[in-house]
């Protein structure tokens, strides 16, 4: 059976113009707070929550701080991924004790990856409040965790995959839903 063709969700410019309704959204609820910070999650979130620092700079005039995290050590699954998983550091520039997070990821589907990152960061601190910015909510939850921040929120199968592409990881931009051939 020939897989499906990737249906496309977003092309670069949707992207873009989803990044802008977010950062006006984060601006609208945090801008101003001097204790606002961004996290990405390592990989795809890394890039998204850079892309929002400076949209949100544009609009606030202030450039929140950024965090990185790599929730590999915190995964649940450590031991289905590989057998020497390779782990990139996290970088914390700020005390996250008091902070107000925005954490950013591309895709929300089951809420491990979510939880994972939020265990990370108590293990660092108390935050004020954690909020959670995604470009596509797929659904399918297994723990109960929501995005405060959505870009795009659909319903999906268990055999679809939801692909953010960005220009510096994958060598193109755009959004896309394929469908994985049954096991």
């Amino acid at each position: 059976m020939k897989p499906k063709t990737p249906e496309l969700l977003m092309s670069a410019k949707e992207l873009d113009k989803t990044l802008d309704t977010i950062a006006q959204k984060i601006a609208h609820d945090m801008g101003g707070d001097p204790d606002f910070v961004l996290i990405g999650i390592r990989t795809r979130g890394v890039t998204l929550a850079m892309r929002l620092q400076q949209k949100i700079k544009k609009i606030t005039r202030k450039i929140p701080p950024l965090g990185i995290l790599d929730i590999t050590l915190y995964r649940d699954d450590l031991s289905t991924l590989a057998k020497h998983p390779i782990v990139k550091p996290t970088t914390l520039p700020f005390d996250v004790d008091d902070k107000k997070i925005v954490l950013v990821d591309d895709v929300l589907y089951t809420g491990r990856t979510i939880r994972a990152a939020i265990d990370q960061i108590v293990d660092y601190g108390r935050p004020a409040l954690v909020r959670l910015a995604v470009i596509v909510d797929r659904g399918l939850r297994e723990y109960p965790i929501q995005a405060d921040y959505v870009g795009l929120k659909i319903d999906t199968r268990a055999n679809n995959l939801v692909q953010v592409r960005l220009n510096e990881i994958d060598g193109d931009e755009k959004v896309v839903l394929m469908e994985l051939p049954h096991n």
